[in-house]
């Protein structure tokens, strides 16, 4: 059980702050900027939910927000030395049961879709466009994943959660335009050479 009792502790007044293993770093190491960006998509998705939605939607959207505190933790204590005794207390890692239920929400939702004749603009229900907001929020927390992976060992399994995420949040937002049919598609090259709107 996770015990706050002081808010603010002054501790990252110099640009350091600790991660869960007790390392300090700066806050703009790709770790801070990795668990930061899957933070500020929890928000969105806190955002998200706000919204008119249906009752089994939220109910999913809070799992994915629990998941998300997971991925958080996961990234914020650094996988051991090969070479390193256990750890007292095994970190929270995240799993592939939960990667593996987002596909089938996705496998699920997708089966009764309007087919894409184009690419999807963001938009639409203000639940679809919340959506697309959140999955490119996604899709950036998994860039900020996949770049710490560059220097340093990390979950394999965090960055294919925010991949499978982010097509989640995808027919998440087709399923709010009215499975699709309300979505506005992407016409290439509309607007040249024409008059004003």
């Amino acid at each position: 059980m996770v015990f706050l009792d002081r808010i603010y502790t002054k501790g990252g007044d110099a640009g350091l702050t600790s991660l869960g293993d007790g390392r300090r770093v700066p806050k703009t190491h790709p770790r801070i900027v990795a668990f930061g960006t899957v933070d500020e998509l929890n928000s969105v998705l806190g955002l998200l939910r706000t919204a008119e939605l249906d009752s089994q939607l939220d109910e999913r959207l809070q799992a994915i927000q629990n998941d998300l505190f997971d991925v958080g933790a996961d990234l914020c204590v650094p996988e051991p030395a090969t070479d390193a005794p256990p750890p007292e207390y095994p970190p929270l890692r995240v799993t592939a049961a939960q990667t593996e239920r987002l596909e089938r929400w996705i496998d699920e939702i997708n089966q009764v879709l309007e087919p894409l004749r184009s690419f999807v603009l963001p938009g639409g229900s203000p639940a679809s466009a919340w959506l697309h907001l959140a999955r490119t929020t996604c899709r950036r927390a998994e860039v900020a994943v996949w770049t710490l992976k560059e220097t340093e060992s990390a979950s394999d399994e965090v960055p294919r959660y925010l991949n499978r995420l982010s097509d989640l949040l995808f027919v998440l937002a087709q399923h709010c335009n009215d499975q699709g049919r309300s979505s506005v598609l992407w016409q290439p090259g509309a607007g040249r050479g024409e008059s004003d709107p």
